[in-house]
């Protein structure tokens, strides 16, 4: 079994998949003139646009939401496993993951705002809407749900759970079977609230952790501070193969510096659509302005302060698959949170364990959280217009029995299962994001006009031109004989 999951994950994450994320982050990175410099600015003014509505959520809980998703174990852990297997210089292709990340996490959310739809009283979108109404395609959007609940849903929250109960154990002595039970008892409690609650507790928690931790690794870097200069020197020498010690295993630091990038931020994958689309806002390439600097957040933020604090302190172990070790500072010691862990008691004894503990807890919870909205979604998407009740609590206790199995199986399994996850959704959405280009681009123009013109932009599909953007048309409450032309556009 376990060499079957291995081989399915080696497939899928073959050399395709990594020129593939990083070929349409520089497609779009051109295509958009890099909107995510251009648009710095609108990036910080929009993330606080809008307000909540009984159908949709604020820009800034959208944000919360996806970040919810972005900021996890990948944060912690996910970069630990990148430097034990991709040594220093992973974390390099991570940043520029992240650069070229934030255009592809613009066109995805912005066609998930387009074509998104409302179901059940709320706003509902992602992948498999605009697959459906943009490509027309309804086994590829059915074929995209099905393998979200399937990743979401019962793949990706043991990754989550598992770093969660490895890191308290490893701080306070608990057993993973306890951690994962209280786990699943206090998911479940919020999760049958429905995504109301889920956008609530997203919005108070996600920038409550984020801010703790970057605050907590300044003291460890500014503790080390002299060490500054030759850690980025180490990164940048060992992503180019330049340092001595790590000039064989450059493919190594490119594939899990991308890997564990995509893993982190979540660009491209087909996540953040999700939330993005449960926005309420004016226009589609607000939100997905927004989405794009939810991914600097994520990898330049809150990955950096994990490898800093883990580079600049030397806890760490450099272990690529089939070679010798080349540093070996911990032992023999599987790659995790004790490496984050281990850098913070380094500065901070008595402390380093227990905080980091509590904010993988916060991490990798509040996206256990977002996968199930994912997860949801999908669901929704699958039943249609019939309210199927028993399916989404179906759902809900499936995924916490996931989070308890996740919580006591191994960490490489975890991951190993995590990766197939996210790298079928990514197959199956930056396809469809390349073959939807066009719109994508044209919302961009369509933003970028008004704000020359001195407006506050709103979105009219059939002066984008736009085709099938549905919601937005009955927006507008166009005739029909203007709706059918507008569908005919090209």
């Amino acid at each position: 079994m376990e060499a079957f999951v291995n081989g399915l994950n080696d497939l899928i994450w073959s050399q395709a998949l990594i020129y593939l994320c990083l070929g349409a982050g520089l497609f779009y990175s051109i295509a958009t003139r890099f909107l995510q410099v251009r648009h710095l600015k609108d990036m910080i003014v929009l993330m606080f646009d809008g307000k909540s509505s009984d159908a949709g959520v604020s820009s800034f809980q959208a944000l919360s939401m996806a970040l919810s998703g972005r900021v996890g174990t990948g944060n912690i852990a996910g970069v630990a496993t990148a430097i034990a297997f991709g040594g220093p210089g992973a974390i390099f292709w991570m940043w520029v993951m992240a650069f070229l990340g934030s255009a592809s996490g613009f066109i995805e959310a912005t066609l998930g705002q387009v074509y998104k739809s409302k179901q059940g009283g709320q706003f509902r979108g992602g992948p498999a809407y605009y697959i459906e109404k943009g490509l027309k395609a309804k086994w590829y959007a059915i074929l995209f749900a099905i393998v979200t609940v399937i990743a979401t849903g019962f793949l990706l929250p043991g990754v989550q759970a598992n770093s969660i109960a490895s890191g308290i154990n490893n701080a306070f002595g608990i057993s993973p079977w306890i951690t994962g039970i209280v786990l699943a008892g206090v998911l479940g409690a919020i999760i049958f609230g429905g995504v109301k609650r889920i956008a609530n507790v997203a919005q108070v928690v996600v920038p409550f952790m984020a801010l703790g931790y970057i605050l907590v690794s300044l003291v460890v870097v500014f503790a080390n501070l002299s060490q500054v200069p030759s850690m980025i020197a180490l990164i940048f020498n060992s992503a180019f193969g330049t340092e001595a010690a790590f000039g064989g295993i450059l493919g190594s630091a490119i594939m899990w510096g991308v890997k564990r990038g995509i893993y982190s931020n979540e660009a491209g994958q087909g996540t953040a659509p999700h939330a993005a689309a449960a926005a309420e806002v004016s226009h589609p390439a607000k939100q997905g302005i927004v989405q794009a600097f939810s991914v600097y957040v994520d990898t330049l933020f809150v990955c950096s302060a994990t490898a800093f604090m883990i580079l600049i302190t030397g806890m760490y172990n450099v272990k690529p698959d089939g070679v010798a070790p080349i540093v070996n500072n911990l032992g023999d010691i599987e790659p995790g949170p004790i490496y984050t862990q281990q850098a913070v008691e380094s500065v901070l004894p008595g402390f380093g364990a227990p905080f980091i503990a509590i904010a993988l807890l916060f991490f990798a919870f509040t996206t256990i959280m977002a996968y199930y909205y994912m997860a949801e979604t999908n669901l929704t998407y699958l039943n249609g217009n019939v309210k199927r009740v028993w399916s989404e609590y179906l759902l809900k206790i499936a995924m916490m029995g996931m989070v308890v199995y996740g919580s006591v199986k191994s960490a490489g399994l975890a991951w190993t299962l995590g990766d197939i996850g996210v790298g079928s959704m990514a197959w199956l959405n930056i396809i469809a994001m390349l073959l939807l280009t066009k719109p994508a681009l044209r919302v961009l123009k369509d933003y970028e006009r008004q704000k020359r013109e001195g407006k506050d932009p709103v979105f009219d599909p059939v002066k984008a031109g736009v085709p099938y953007a549905d919601f937005w048309e009955k927006e507008y409450k166009y005739p029909e004989s203007v709706q059918s032309g507008n569908r005919k556009l090209s």
